[in-house]
């Protein structure tokens, strides 16, 4: 499995803007400059950020980004799952009836339980304890 460059890019600009702090809004250009992203993308990328609730966005001269909360009421599922959508693994952890093989399948256990330790692991990891690791 592997997340889309979008939510890649989506992951390193709020840890941008929350190392940045919400003192002063960052301009996106900039945001986009240090963490090479393309600027077309990272506009998108905002919009869908700001739809979830996840950023303020204003316009202007005075205008910008920040977090619309603090980073560690963010976690890092939140942002994938912004972007991306609810995290599956393989289509038959979706519930019961989705895969003629279910009845006798050894797999589904373990994708359940993978997809099970990913979103926690995912869920459990915010934007404060981010901030903290080494660069």
């Amino acid at each position: 499995m592997q997340i889309t460059r979008q939510a890649d890019y989506a992951v390193r600009a709020v840890l941008h803007l929350a190392r940045a702090g919400n003192v002063q809004r960052s301009a996106t250009s900039a945001v986009a400059k240090e963490q090479k992203i393309p600027p077309s993308f990272l506009a998108k990328i905002i919009s869908q950020l700001s739809i979830a609730g996840l950023l303020h966005t204003s316009r202007g001269a005075r205008g910008g980004v920040t977090l619309a909360r603090e980073p560690k009421e963010i976690t890092l599922l939140e942002v994938i799952e912004a972007i991306d959508g609810p995290i599956q693994l393989n289509e038959c952890v979706q519930g019961e009836g989705v895969c003629s093989f279910e009845d006798h399948c050894p797999i589904r256990s373990v994708w359940c339980d993978a997809q099970d330790d990913l979103v926690k692991r995912l869920r459990n990891t915010n934007f404060g304890d981010l901030m903290t690791q080494p660069a």
